[in-house]
């Protein structure tokens, strides 16, 4: 099976602001995506309220947690947004901006 390509349409993983293990770990778990792993809870939550596909990888860092929104398409993951949560829900915000991502990313495939 062929290694899908990460696509960023927002967002960085770079330290600062995360520690080199927060990074290290980001980018084995992209690398399993990739691969065509699918990950489940506690690495990786659904997220349908963003769309189908949607998904949010979990990582626990020196004092954040870091959130990776994605999408997993079968030809490629598509990185929505990357953010430090700092309360239970995921902000409104953010959902929203990955929906406008994500239909400004289709909408220059036509």
């Amino acid at each position: 099976m062929k290694e899908k390509p990460l696509r960023w349409l927002h967002g960085e993983v770079k330290t600062p602001p995360m520690t080199a293990n927060a990074r290290r770990e980001i980018g084995f778990l992209l690398r399993e995506l990739q691969d065509g792993e699918i990950l489940t809870m506690p690495q990786s939550r659904p997220m349908p309220d963003i769309g189908p596909r949607c998904h949010e990888l979990r990582v626990k860092d020196a004092g954040a947690e870091w959130r990776i929104m994605y999408r997993a398409d079968p030809d490629a993951i598509l990185v929505l947004d990357v953010f430090s949560k700092k309360t239970r829900e995921t902000p409104p915000s953010v959902i929203q901006n990955c929906k406008r991502r994500l239909q400004t990313y289709e909408g220059n495939l036509r």
